[in-house]
């Protein structure tokens, strides 16, 4: 079998050898291309989507496209919907990795008479478009949830000075202290590491990974655009 090569962008380096680690070992003929540019979220938390984040965006993926890639992934919550956008104006096939977790969880929340999500986030940055695409989940499903968000403070400065484990430590203790809710988002790809064993938390890399390859499975050939 051909490889088939696929893009990945990510704005966490950390997270290049997981993802890689997730697709390849589910389709052992891809060829993976990933693309890690830590300031789209840096100044997306500083200064929000502006003109020189999207015109990036619209590089990043144009370079993956050009490459070569059947299809592109996004890892970051934060700047997923401005990849979209990207997306459609350089044609490609652009999945968000969070995207199967928001309509799980607005499956999972619908079969409860409360249907309550939590979505919580490390960053201010992530909480709108996370808690925007759960809501977009739900008028699709034409699903009554109601989505409350909760930021972690001090979990994304223990990341970024190297403190993993304090990261998780707070993102296990939002999750402990998160009272009476069906679901819980963590809205970050990076924040999976503090998921603990809670079975209603639900987190974006494997159901992100399983939707992405599925659409790959469904248009294995280069339909960027399609």
């Amino acid at each position: 079998m051909s490889p088939v090569r696929v893009g990945v962008l990510h704005t966490v380096p950390a997270l290049v050898p997981v993802f890689d680690d997730l697709l390849r070992s589910r389709r052992p003929d891809l060829d993976v291309v990933h693309v890690a540019d830590a300031s789209l979220l840096s100044r997306a938390v500083s200064g929000g989507i502006t003109d020189d984040v999207r015109a990036d965006l619209r590089h990043h993926l144009s370079a993956l496209r050009e490459a070569g890639a059947a299809a592109m992934l996004v890892t970051c919550s934060s700047i997923g919907e401005a990849a979209v956008d990207a997306a459609a104006e350089v044609g490609g096939d652009l999945t968000r990795v969070d995207a199967a977790m928001a309509r799980d969880a607005v499956t999972r929340a619908a079969a409860d008479d409360a249907g309550r999500v939590l979505v919580v986030a490390t960053l201010t940055a992530t909480l709108g478009p996370t808690t925007r695409i759960v809501q977009a989940a739900a008028d699709a499903a034409g699903a009554e949830v109601t989505i409350v968000s909760h930021l972690v403070d001090g979990a994304a400065a223990a990341r970024a000075d190297g403190d993993q484990d304090r990261h998780d430590r707070l993102i296990a203790d939002a999750i402990a202290s998160a009272g009476e809710t069906d679901v819980i988002v963590l809205a970050q790809a990076s924040m999976a590491s503090g998921a603990g064993g809670d079975p209603r938390v639900m987190t974006s890399p494997v159901s992100g990974v399983e939707a992405f390859l599925a659409g790959l499975s469904a248009s294995p050939g280069p339909k960027l655009g399609a």
